[in-house]
């Protein structure tokens, strides 16, 4: 087996190749940019590449060149069912309510007439978000129906930009008070009133659709729960302070005592159904019944104190998440 691994210093690469060299198994430096890419990968079995749902250029054809390989008969990370919803809220709405796993109750208007008459009869508050975007960005806590009803007008005329910069603005000095970022992320973000991201430009505003979430209250925290072969890492976010957010929040606990095993074990049935190399289901509790709020593939926590088993039995000792990607591929 050799693999094709696209590299870059943030993500899941450099892990892949410290488990490669150590492991002995063939590996090969890759650039996904390049235009001969597919020449590139001729004499590799595998591809493996993080892609990033903010980078443009990513965004741009990282999904097409992976199905292409795949359709070609190569191993690929992620593959299509792992990746064919990765940072398309709208996508998983379908999917989850598909193969019945308990979404938290999901509503997309393609009609602006529909979807103000669904405000007229819903209880607020609701959660707006995009179909795009991660670490809470383009997600906001809707109050009432007047609020909702101008979110409506909007997306059925100039629609949303993918950079909210007074979010941005926002999220910066949260990060700034907790000692999270320095004062040159903080005036960056100041800066950046002026104009707008590569990624916003080339996305174009989201528009012709609106989507709403239940909001579900009384939850200080969520649960995520990385499933990844026959192996499930936990993770406890808190929310931020006065927000209902915790993407973001930097409030995050491993400790396994925090975890129960209904939630550890629906995460796993879930990724059976999906048939997911790696997904990440972000919880929420509904009056103690575990609702999912979205998933991913991509994460940024990637060592966890031990791991779950299907048998839901806990596994002590550190495991680096990205590295055990490698060996799921080649199993």
């Amino acid at each position: 087996m050799k693999i094709a691994i696209h590299h870059k210093k943030s993500g899941f690469s450099t892990q892949w190749i410290e488990y490669c060299q150590k492991n002995e198994i063939g590996y090969k430096i890759v650039d996904c940019y390049s235009n001969d890419i597919i020449m590139q990968v001729e004499d590799c079995d595998a591809l493996m590449w993080h892609f990033h749902q903010a980078n443009p250029k990513d965004v741009l054809f990282a999904k097409q060149l992976i199905y292409s390989l795949e359709t070609a008969g190569k191993k690929v990370f992620p593959d299509f069912h792992t990746a064919w919803h990765f940072d398309d809220k709208v996508g998983q709405k379908y999917l989850l309510e598909a193969i019945g796993a308990p979404l938290v109750p999901s509503y997309v208007f393609y009609d602006k007439q529909d979807a103000l008459e669904w405000i007229s009869t819903t209880p607020f508050p609701k959660v707006f978000k995009l179909r795009r975007g991660a670490g809470s960005s383009n997600v906001k806590l809707v109050t009432s129906k007047l609020e909702a009803k101008v979110l409506v007008r909007k997306a059925f005329s100039k629609g949303f930009s993918q950079y909210d910069k007074v979010a941005n603005l926002r999220d910066r000095w949260y990060k700034f008070q907790k000692g999270k970022t320095g004062l040159w992320e903080l005036i960056k973000g100041m800066l950046r009133f002026g104009k707008t991201t590569d990624f916003a430009k080339i996305a174009g505003n989201e528009k012709g659709y609106i989507y709403f979430q239940d909001f579900i209250p009384n939850n200080d925290h969520d649960t995520r729960v990385v499933v990844i072969g026959d192996r499930a890492f936990t993770l406890r976010r808190g929310v931020r302070e006065n927000d209902f957010r915790a993407s973001g929040s930097g409030h995050k606990s491993m400790d396994k005592n925090l975890f129960n095993d209904e939630t550890v074990d629906l995460a796993f049935k879930i990724a059976t159904k999906l048939k997911t190399q790696c997904v990440a289901f972000d919880f929420v509790f509904d009056q103690g019944v575990p609702k999912i709020i979205e998933i991913s593939y991509g994460f940024t926590s990637h060592e966890f104190p031990g791991f779950w088993d299907r048998d839901l039995n806990w596994h002590d000792g550190p495991v680096n998440v990205p590295k055990y990607m490698v060996g799921t591929l080649l199993q």
